[in-house]
């Protein structure tokens, strides 16, 4: 007799009470081992994930308090091809002064705050988009730098750290970042000291 065959002893249960015959238990068919099908779904599966996303360490405060120093993050670079990259949205990129052949490749992480056609411009402690103050409730502090009123060229994006005055990005250098080599920091879930947390998605230098 298979031990996975329901017992005589459990039959008779589910005849003197009838309600649990619904239970998914009663058929032990959910033990068998998966067939080939299964492992090839499973190998289909796995390499999506090796091609469309990654698990990287924050090492620097820039994004802080929304990321912290060694926290990890998993990043997904499918949903650029399908919709166009939008204000608030955390992305990474490759460092754009870097020069090719560079055996060792530096990625930022920053958060989209203007677009393709915006003006930007950091005054007085506040961010202004296109004359408008904006509202982050995300930053560390506000900025004690001023910058300059920029224009966003077409298929641009304008990024900043949320840590305004601990950041190297576009308000230092970094201005033209071209939307095409944006990855998403579309992250489901962030590890901290060992905790596994969920996190808004539109939430690594």
């Amino acid at each position: 007799m298979s031990f996975l065959r329901p017992s005589a002893l459990y039959a008779s249960f589910l005849t003197t009470f009838a309600s649990f015959r619904w239970m998914p238990c009663q058929s032990w068919g959910f033990l068998r081992w998966p067939g080939l099908e299964g492992f090839l779904r499973l190998l289909v599966m796995v390499l999506l994930w090796s091609m469309f996303s990654e698990i990287r360490c924050i090492t620097s405060s820039s994004m802080f308090p929304t990321l912290r120093v060694h926290d990890r993050v998993i990043i997904e670079k499918a949903s650029y091809y399908i919709k166009s990259p939008a204000v608030r949205d955390i992305v990474t990129f490759q460092d754009p002064t870097q020069k090719h052949g560079d055996k060792e490749q530096i990625v930022f992480i920053k958060r989209i705050v203007a677009k393709a056609g915006d003006l930007v411009q950091v005054d007085d402690g506040w961010l202004y988009v296109n004359g408008i103050a904006q509202k982050e409730d995300f930053i560390a502090e506000p900025p004690t730098y001023k910058s300059n009123l920029t224009y966003v060229p077409k298929g641009h994006v304008y990024v900043l750290g949320d840590n305004r005055n601990n950041s190297y990005d576009s308000h230092v250098c970094i201005v033209d970042i071209s939307q095409d080599v944006l990855e998403h920091s579309g992250m489901d879930y962030l590890w901290r000291e060992g905790h596994s947390m969920g996190i808004p998605s539109w939430m690594l230098i």
